[in-house]
């Protein structure tokens, strides 16, 4: 190859040609808590609180308000699990504490692994739905054919907009693989 085939690429294009994937690559990293923050924000994304029970102010309960709080349940496929609410609905009072009840059943021989997450709509009351105590919290394990029933104990806050007078919280199981 000749002197003058050979092209040399000035200092500054290099620059850019190096820089731009690594910027690409930190962006892409840092859009995670970037969304979790937009969440938090706009109330988008169905998330909900928790909070320890002995933060919970007896005094505060809106007796004049009553919200109605749907249950739904969700396996995703691979999860050889049944999941359901055993109560679809209640009516809850802002400000005090509930306790609704799941129940999961391994179709399985095998013992299985899941995680269960959560989702509230509509998104502006997500910030305003709190557990206490959930399932949720923690990755559960099924014997084979296991059948058991899991608590959840919530408070909806005070400060929920008047306008929302129907909640619906929602899991989905999803697998977890321990091999």
């Amino acid at each position: 190859m000749s002197e003058q085939s050979r092209k040399v690429i000035p200092r500054a294009q290099l620059a850019k040609i190096v820089l731009i994937p690594v910027l690409m690559f930190g962006f892409g990293f840092a859009l995670v808590p970037l969304y979790d923050v937009f969440c938090d924000i706009t109330g988008l994304n169905g998330k909900t609180g928790r909070i320890e029970v002995s933060t919970v102010n007896a005094n505060e309960i809106d007796t004049s308000r009553t919200i109605e709080v749907r249950f739904l349940a969700n396996t995703a496929s691979g999860l050889p699990w049944s999941f359901e609410p055993i109560v679809r609905k209640m009516q809850v009072h802002p400000g005090k504490v509930y306790e609704a009840q799941y129940r999961v059943r391994s179709s399985s021989d095998a013992e299985t692994f899941g995680q269960a997450i959560p989702s509230v709509s509509p998104g502006l009351a997500a910030r305003h739905f709190n557990k206490t105590e959930c399932f949720c919290f923690n990755e559960q394990k099924l014997a084979g054919r296991e059948t058991r029933d899991m608590p959840l104990r919530f408070i909806i806050g005070n400060d929920l907009d008047d306008k929302i007078e129907h909640i619906t919280l929602s899991y989905t199981f999803f697998s977890i693989d321990k091999s």
